[in-house]
């Protein structure tokens, strides 16, 4: 019988439409889960993804990125953590939306954009007004899940806003502690300060990550049957530094065979890292133990870099039991949290997409936390309302193992942060070059620019600016672009500034009858 025969034709027919009638009545693939975990405060070299000898110890972080991609330049777009929250949230510059610092948590609903109205004759520059509520006009990451059919959980720190500006408007069905500060109220073991929902702890020892975590268990094994976007935003390890008494006594032990200069030394910081780590751990092990790993995207991302100061020299951060010690050290990082140089927004950073992301791989792609939405966007096809935008750019090409690049990113932070040395600044990085502008620091009271590159020079050692003016204009030319293009507050010209006022102690004085008369600003620390 040829190939052609009638009944060789009839017996290929109605194989063809057996095998249709079964995809007809199959059911659909099941979307993909997402677990979203970001730390607070954890800075780049916190852990073992990128530095394996880290006097901290992460062994389940370790394991996360054994399943996935690890970013080596991964930045969050502001280097204090509401603003970063909000660019997740919305893929949008916190430039655009108006929040810049962390004040969500105070009592006064701001939602204009505005610089404060004046300032000590010792500031250069009248700094942004930061607005203090996530704006329910913003289509957020959740929304766009919920509308997906998704079950939508966040479980931890929040920080944008208490009703009407908690998850529960902005698209997540379960919120837990449902707390709108930046942080545990004394302690992060029990007993906590926190509303009567949490403080049913199951002994006195239990950390607050090992609670957190427990409820995001709890909500992931209710909706094994059904995609779910969780959010594990953890509190850790942002202030106030207290941890479990054996872990503390732990890394004690192990900072005593330390020579007194090491950066990374502080007990209590590292048993916080610990606790974090051991509860990715256990969200891990449940999505293992339900078989939902193999269709489960994870990501891992911190908000901002570590806190580089030393511990009791800012009264948010007196580590409890331990003072006149480093919290941590981002080296070979320059600066941290509250800082626009490396050390203040280029963050550790984990992506898993089972099947696509190759296991153990490491990328030095350039991406940014206004990223994320647009990936997850292009990834699992998202719906968006029309005409709707984003000012960050997927890296599902990245993910893939193809070449990826982001264009220009940029950092607005318009504020001044005495006790971290940051300064009202913004950058921009093309490439291996990123360019600083320091507002009212040069001379004659114009604006500073440094200028790095950052493949020869990590640690932002030498100023190029001098020696490349050609790059250095380029570069400039990018952030005015940007500031106008995102409406962005920039730090105006202070009209009492004097220089020269803090050496004249009659000047001390009236500054500071100025400054407690002045209008109050916000902390831009918590």
């Amino acid at each position: 019988m040829n190939a052609f025969s009638p009944r060789r034709t009839v017996v290929a027919t109605a194989v063809a439409l057996l095998a249709a009638t079964a995809l007809i009545g199959a059911a659909p693939a099941r979307p993909p889960n997402l677990l979203f975990i970001l730390a607070d405060d954890l800075g780049w070299a916190d852990t073992s993804l990128n530095q394996p000898n880290a006097f901290y110890e992460t062994p389940h972080l370790q394991r996360l990125a054994a399943r996935g991609m690890r970013f080596t330049q991964a930045y969050a777009a502001n280097p204090l953590c509401s603003p970063t929250r909000a660019s997740i949230l919305t893929g949008l510059y916190p430039a655009r939306i108006g929040i810049t610092a962390p004040v969500c948590h105070l009592p006064q609903v701001i939602l204009e954009k505005g610089t404060v109205k004046q300032a000590a004759p010792t500031a250069p520059v009248l700094v942004a007004q930061s607005i203090t509520r996530l704006d329910t006009r913003h289509h957020t990451l959740a929304e766009s899940f919920k509308t997906g059919g998704y079950a939508t959980g966040h479980f931890g720190k929040w920080h944008l806003g208490p009703e009407p500006y908690s998850p529960l408007e902005q698209g997540f069905d379960v919120d837990f502690p449902h707390w709108p500060g930046p942080g545990p109220a004394g302690s992060y073991v029990a007993p906590w300060k926190f509303p009567a929902a949490l403080n049913v702890a199951s002994g006195p020892d239990e950390h607050i990550e090992d609670r957190m975590a427990s409820e995001a268990i709890a909500f992931i094994t209710a909706h094994k049957d059904a995609p779910f976007y969780v959010n594990y935003w953890a509190f850790s390890v942002h202030a106030p530094y207290d941890a479990k008494k054996q872990l503390v006594e732990k890394y004690r032990a192990k900072a005593a065979t330390l020579p007194p200069g090491a950066g990374q030394r502080n007990p209590v910081y590292a048993a916080m890292v610990q606790s974090l780590d051991a509860n990715v751990g256990r969200l891990l092990d449940t999505l293992d133990e339900l078989k939902l790993s193999e269709n489960t995207i994870i990501v891992f991302f911190s908000d901002n870099g570590g806190v580089h100061w030393v511990a009791g020299t800012d009264a948010s951060a007196a580590t409890f039991g331990v003072t006149g010690i480093p919290i941590t050290s981002n080296a070979p990082l320059r600066g941290g949290k509250a800082t626009t140089y490396e050390g203040g927004t280029r963050e550790p950073c984990v992506v898993v997409w089972p099947g696509v992301a190759k296991p153990g791989a490491v990328t030095d792609s350039i991406i940014q936390s206004t990223d994320f939405f647009p990936t997850f966007a292009e990834m699992l096809k998202l719906s968006l309302p029309a005409a709707h935008t984003f000012d960050g750019k997927s890296f599902a090409s990245a993910l893939r193992g193809a070449a990826h690049d982001r264009g220009p990113t940029f950092c607005h932070f318009p504020h001044t942060t005495p006790a971290s040395g940051g300064l009202a600044s913004t950058w921009v990085r093309v490439g291996d070059w990123k360019l600083i502008r320091f507002y009212g620091l040069g001379t004659d009271h114009t604006d500073l620019l440094e200028l790095y590159n950052l493949r020869e020079d990590l640690s932002e050692t030498k100023n190029r600016a001098a020696q490349n003016p050609a790059k250095t204009t380029e570069l400039n030319a990018l952030i005015t672009r940007f500031l106008a293009d995102t409406e962005a507050v920039v730090p105006a010209r202070n009209p009492a500034y004097n220089p020269s006022a803090g050496a004249d102690p009659a000047a001390k004085t009236k500054a500071k009858a100025k400054k407690k008369n002045a209008p109050k600003t916000a902390p831009v620390l918590d």
